[in-house]
């Protein structure tokens, strides 16, 4: 075994860096080409009035590109990977393990239906680890009474499926998950029997829930079972309700236990008290709400939160975070942990770039290298005390050895009424919640300002991603939900860099350099679309006109662009095969990126101005976690779904139509009038418009050969047809 540092000492986890000076010449020789395209812009300014500032416009986007680059290399100059020893953490601290809180945040019955969400709850109820220092609580941001019958009727499945799940080493401990990838284990005759009488129990619990749910209210047989479900009222809801908290399994009565007579984890549903005239500060809000219930209930010191629909995929991660929080040397000023963001539900081709995988691979090892990467939201460990807005300082180091203490012998009922009023509306209100205390309010990235302020009271993060992924949860099917969430991310980090949580501003002297940098990759997403929009655009409509804006193809100024722009697809295609990707799931990820920087980065600019002018709130949108069966059909066949007239699909399909129409022209120009004088000027600009054509085939198939219901409307692409010709037709000059 490997020592480190003092004579004895066996560290809990090992990090390895892993930066290449291969990269590091590569990235150098791609500055040096950016350099002299730069020369070459200054150089060749044109004399007339006309094309000047077409050429200027031009080369300011791409001044903004190599600014933009740039940053982009920090986060690959310093990546570092950690590895954990999960048997030495349990041979010195197995009976001095800390309380670890589970917070599963949901806010709609519709689009996070209660049998997704309860598995994720049964995952994480299940994790290998002592289950009298476990507690998990249920936010229902809904106040939705069909949520928590389905948290009920998962309590009383939970005493068959936990023991089933750590005698057979279940993984995943979803038991939708499990089920729909496992068939009948192989083994003796008595195992294949709990195997299948586990299975059927769980299906009829789905089926009970499901039927209820498609009824849409509890019956009355079912709201006698529980005194809970007097909590609902005929004028209950979703914005409306006051608070309801239920401790469905007290850890610390004897009698809660599993059907073979093990302790089970606390169990907590809440929903905080709504009222239409209280703003309730969104996810922020609900995460805090569980933050002072939590910590009059169990007080663990370890937070995990996680989605609704990020079920656990390893039934070691608690084990693993701890490694680090743990560890005797380096773990002392670790204020949270943070898993990759990952999916079950990709197609073989990734056909909406949705496994953020460069950032998982790439990013966020870069970001640890300097200091910790940022808090994503969900499958993150915190430090209690870090969430409180504390400063790191020595008094931690010793902190996590030994358990909180937990609450008397207060009834449940008592203890219930109690903290009811720590989530009521008017609780927060001259206090230090949302601002120093808890996660931060004003922003729909609330967890990133967050992780920040934690990073700037002193506290490092963790990037780990194991083998084995942590947590598995349901990427974006249609095109519509994959725009959505990255224009509410977008706006959201472009609202962080104009506030006083700017990395540039509230980090400086507080975090390092390239740890501002990396934060300020994503901050300037939105702003991004701008000159991406003027270099899809321009270029195409001068090649209409035959006004050259790049070097002729004999001319040594031609070796720059080419050597940037094949240097670049190159490596990030190489890059791509490395992490297990497709090449056609490289081009599906191009293709997303180009949609997403022309339409949701653009929102987010025109939303956050509307802001800045008073005229628009911050508004927290969910994603659907579901679609129905054709369009799921078509999702698994990797067709792009359409199907509805959305503003970004209008602007999607105009510049579409207008590289179609510019292509077309740019022919016709030198095949009917003869001007092949003029191709080798234009040649990159028939390549770059050609590059575009080619990664719009999906929105030309929309328009006009698909007949499902998944196509674009005929309405949309008669509007898309009479813009991009309005375009060609005015002239630039």
């Amino acid at each position: 075994m490997r020592r480190d540092g003092r004579a004895g000492y066996f560290p809990l986890f090992e990090t390895e860096g892993r930066g290449s000076s291969g990269y590091k010449l590569f990235a150098v020789s791609i500055f040096v080409g950016i350099c002299w395209i730069w020369v070459y812009r200054v150089s060749h300014i044109p004399t007339r009035e006309e094309g000047r500032w077409v050429w200027l416009g031009l080369f300011a986007a791409e001044i903004w590109f190599a600014f933009y680059w740039i940053l982009t290399q920090a986060v690959r100059w310093n990546p570092v990977h950690r590895h954990t020893f999960k048997d030495r953490l349990s041979q010195r601290y197995e009976s001095e393990l800390p309380g670890v809180d589970i917070f599963v945040c949901t806010a709609d019955p519709i689009i996070e239906p209660p049998v997704l969400v309860i598995n994720t709850v049964l995952s994480v109820m299940a994790y290998d680890y002592p289950p009298e220092k476990l507690s998990v609580y249920l936010s229902d941001d809904g106040g939705s009474d069909l949520t928590f019958y389905a948290l009920l009727e998962a309590s009383r499945f939970s005493k068959h499926w936990i023991p089933f799940s750590k005698k057979f080493k279940v993984e995943p401990r979803s038991p939708a998950a499990y089920f729909s990838t496992t068939s009948d284990p192989h083994g003796d005759a008595h195992s294949t029997e709990q195997w299948s009488a586990i299975k059927k129990m769980y299906k009829d619990m789905e089926n009970r829930i499901e039927t209820t749910c498609k009824l849409g209210r509890i019956p009355e047989d079912i709201r006698e079972e529980h005194k809970g479900f007097s909590e609902w009222s005929s004028t209950t809801t979703s914005r409306n309700h006051q608070s309801i908290l239920q401790i469905l399994i007290d850890g610390r009565d004897p009698n809660a236990v599993d059907n073979e007579g093990s302790a089970l984890p606390t169990l907590v549903y809440l929903a905080r008290e709504k009222r239409p005239q209280h703003p309730h500060n969104f996810k922020a809000g609900a995460m805090n709400a569980l933050i002072r219930v939590s910590s009059e209930i169990s007080n663990g010191q370890i937070i995990l939160n996680v989605d609704c629909d990020m079920y656990s995929n390893n039934s070691e991660s608690v084990r693993d975070a701890l490694c680090f929080f743990m560890d005797e040397e380096k773990g002392h000023d670790i204020g949270f942990v943070q898993f990759p963001q990952s999916f079950n539900n990709l197609t073989k081709n990734d056909l909406y770039a949705s496994s953020l995988r460069i950032v998982s691979e790439v990013d966020l090892p870069g970001f640890d290298g300097y200091g910790g990467p940022l808090y994503i939201g969900t499958g993150c460990f915190h430090r209690r005390v870090g969430l409180f807005g504390k400063k790191y300082s020595n008094e931690y180091k010793e902190e996590l050895k030994e358990d909180a203490k937990r609450r008397g012998e207060e009834s449940v009922s008592s203890l219930e009424e109690r903290v009811k009023g720590q989530t009521n509306c008017t609780y927060e209100k001259n206090t230090q919640w949302g601002k120093q205390v808890g996660l931060k309010y004003g922003c729909s990235v609330e967890d990133v300002i967050t992780g920040l302020s934690i990073q700037c009271n002193g506290w490092k993060s963790i990037y780990f991603n194991p083998p084995r992924k942590g947590f598995l949860g349901v990427a974006p099917t249609t095109l519509s939900q994959s725009l959505v969430q990255h224009k509410r991310w977008a706006e959201g980090d472009l609202q962080i860099f104009l506030s006083k949580y700017c990395p540039f501003i509230c980090g400086q002297g507080k975090i390092k350099p390239g740890l501002q940098m990396g934060y300020s990759i994503y901050c300037f997403w939105a702003p991004c679309s701008i000159p991406t929009l003027y270099y899809v655009a321009i270029p195409s409509l001068c090649l209409l006109s035959g006004v050259s804006l790049f070097p002729k193809i004999s001319s040594p100024w031609c070796i720059p662009f080419l050597y940037v722009i094949t240097a670049k697809f190159g490596y990030g295609l190489g890059e791509s095969l490395w992490f297990g990707e497709t090449i056609k799931g490289w081009l599906n990820e191009q293709r997303m990126w180009l949609m997403k920087r022309t339409t949701s980065y653009l929102f987010a600019v025109i939303d956050n101005v509307l802001k800045l002018l008073g005229f628009s709130e911050s508004a927290f949108v969910i994603t659907t976690k579901v679609a129905d069966h054709e369009a799921s059909k078509r999702y698994e066949q990797e067709i792009m779904e359409f199907g509805s007239s959305s503003p970004m699909f209008t602007i999607l399909a105009t510049l579409a139509l207008l590289q179609l129409l510019s292509m077309v022209g740019g022919v016709i120009r030198v095949v009917l009038k003869k001007e092949t004088m003029v191709v080798e000027a234009l040649i990159l600009q028939f390549l770059l418009c050609g590059l575009l054509v080619f990664i719009n085939i999906p929105i030309y198939q929309a328009l006009f050969f698909r007949k499902d219901k998944g196509r674009l409307p005929s309405s949309l692409s008669f509007t898309s047809f009479a813009l991009a010709l309005l375009f060609c037709l005015v002239p630039l000059f």
